[in-house]
């Protein structure tokens, strides 16, 4: 019996096209960080080589250290350390501005509402390659406050990153929970309906859809905010 629902943030809660969230994403983080000595085209090949490093964790080391380890390659560890609060700042006021780049669904706000209310222990599951401030800001765009999720994922707190199996049984192993009593629900095949690997039961999203490889979707329960409550409220119902 599902217990817990796994919600991924991008796409899904928050309405978004990816690729000009990052660039926007970019183009102010850059913009933050030339004054500062960072030359554009290596600072953003450096953010993301980090963001690679992330993705590849094998669990050894927290996100955040898998990040940290490759800046400081590029720029050394002095100079990274006294810069580390110019990426504080950033997350605290440039980033505000990619909200731009957001849609809003106030459907998003209202199935978390009612799952919570039903008894579900939620889990915001988005992708933890930014720090906790960048997340919460963006649950917040969703109409969402960031105390509704018993567990938000971030660079600090997780040591794998989608589409790695490993990501989620991370987080049924922090909430004590078994794979099989987990839901999640999310708008990438690829990295989303991975956590089925992992054991647990998934809806894809298709409002916003990401669909990188063309896969045979006709095997996911799917549809929007509205169908999702109509399966997992059912499913609750039919005992499974």
């Amino acid at each position: 019996m599902i217990t817990t629902i796994l919600f991924d943030m991008d796409g899904t809660l928050l309405p978004m096209d990816q690729d000009n969230f990052t660039k926007g994403y970019f183009r102010e983080l850059v913009r933050k960080f030339a004054p500062y000595g960072y030359e554009p085209e290596q600072f953003t090949k450096t953010v993301w080589d980090g963001t690679a490093a992330m993705v590849k964790n094998d669990g050894s080391q927290w996100n955040e250290q898998a990040f940290w380890k490759v800046f400081s390659a590029v720029y050394g560890e002095e100079k990274t350390e006294k810069d580390k609060g110019v990426f504080d700042d950033f997350y605290s006021n440039e980033f505000m501005r990619t909200r731009e780049f957001c849609g809003y669904n106030p459907q998003a706000a209202q199935a978390v509402g009612k799952l919570k209310d039903a008894g579900y222990r939620l889990v915001l599951a988005t992708n933890p390659i930014f720090p906790a401030e960048a997340i919460e800001a963006r649950i917040r765009w969703a109409g969402i406050e960031p105390e509704e999720f018993v567990l938000r994922t971030t660079y600090e707190n997780t040591k794998y990153c989608k589409p790695n199996p490993d990501y989620y049984r991370e987080i049924s192993q922090k909430l004590g929970v078994r794979p099989e009593e987990c839901l999640m629900a999310g708008n990438d095949v690829r990295d989303d309906m991975t956590a089925e690997t992992a054991g647990m039961q998934v809806f894809l999203m298709t409002d916003c859809l990401i669909n990188r490889e063309n896969k045979d979707l006709s095997k996911y329960p799917k549809g929007s905010f509205s169908q999702l409550l109509d399966y997992i409220l059912n499913t609750r119902q039919s005992g499974l």
